[in-house]
This record gives structure tokens, C-alpha cells and sequence, in this order.
């Protein structure tokens, strides 16, 4: 791998530690914090492309997992991969691959792709593994997590206007 894919993937790692200090809002039902870090997967997948960004994200989780309090409230360490959140954690790696994969093989604007990536692919992973966890219906975590969606939207056009900027200028060589 050439030395500045392997700085863009720690960059993008760094950024989504960065995000995890947005303050912390814990969603009461479904024991899911509110973070910035849903905008990070849709930034690497859209800046660094598929494979870079899916990379970005498995370092942040590796790290996250070995212990480092990466994620808000300071929590970090393999235990976070048993709670409530832990779907929508490891969903992360395919939602920015899906992010970059979109943008760099089909004519979908920008900000479907970040829908698509950053929030579809992240909620289906991310909703049933709350159910599961939670011991809760299907539908009450689907329901629970509807109070994401306008978040997460925003996220998305806030995503979408870095990755054009980024992608206009050439602020990110090609992998």
C-alpha cells in the first residue's frame, strides 16, 4: 500500500475519534447514543472511496476494540461490541464501502449515495442487532430509532457538500 493511502486511513480514523467528542445525547429506549461519527462513515466512504474508507473504519473499530475511549462518553474496548450499539459500530465498515462504491460505480448523486450507505446499510445491520440485544420487537427498535433519521439526514447534506468540495478540487488524490 503506498504511505499516503495508509495516512488517509488514519486520518479518517482520527476524524471519526474527533467526531465521538460531539457531545453525548443516549436515546432512552433503545440505549443508542446520538454522535457525529454517522457523518464520519459517509465522509470516508465518500472522500477516500470504497476500499480506503472501509479501511478507515476497521481501524477506528480495531482501535476502539483494544481499548482506546474513542467513542462518546469515553467508552472504548470489546465490551462495546456487545451492547446495544455494537450493530451499528460494526456496520460502519460496509456503510462507508457502500458510500464509495455507490459514488464511484453508479451516476447517483452524492447525497443518495450517503443515504444509502450511511444510513440504509448502517440501519439494517444496526436496528435488528438492537432488537436482538435489547430484547426488544424488531419494530420497536426500528421505531426507536426513527428519532436518528433527521439527524442522520443532515449529516448526509453536510457529508455531501465536503465530499462534492473535496472531489471538485482534487483535495484527495484516487486510490
Amino acid at each position: 500500500m503506498k504511505t499516503l493511502n495508509l495516512v488517509y486511513i488514519a486520518l479518517f480514523a482520527a476524524l471519526m475519534a474527533a467526531l465521538g467528542v460531539a457531545p453525548l445525547f443516549m436515546v432512552p429506549l433503545i440505549g443508542v447514543p446520538i454522535t457525529a461519527q454517522s457523518m464520519g462513515v459517509m465522509l470516508a466512504g465518500g472522500v477516500l472511496g470504497s476500499k480506503r474508507g472501509a479501511l478507515s473504519m476497521t481501524l477506528f473499530l480495531t482501535m476502539v476494540a483494544i481499548g482506546l475511549p474513542l467513542l462518546p462518553g469515553g467508552r472504548g474496548g470489546f465490551v462495546v461490541f456487545a451492547g446495544p450499539s455494537a450493530g451499528f459500530l460494526v456496520s460502519w465498515i460496509l456503510g462507508a464501502y457502500m458510500t464509495g462504491w455507490l459514488l464511484e460505480n453508479s451516476r447517483w448523486h452524492p447525497f443518495l449515495c450517503c443515504l444509502f450507505g450511511g444510513i440504509v446499510c448502517v440501519y439494517a445491520i444496526g436496528i435488528p442487532w438492537v432488537a436482538f440485544s435489547a430484547s426488544i420487537s424488531l419494530w420497536n427498535a426500528f421505531a426507536g430509532s426513527l428519532v436518528f433519521l433527521i439527524g442522520d439526514t443532515l449529516k448526509a447534506l453536510i457529508a455531501t457538500s465536503i465530499i462534492v468540495t473535496v472531489k471538485r478540487y482534487k483535495l484527495v488524490s484516487p486510490a
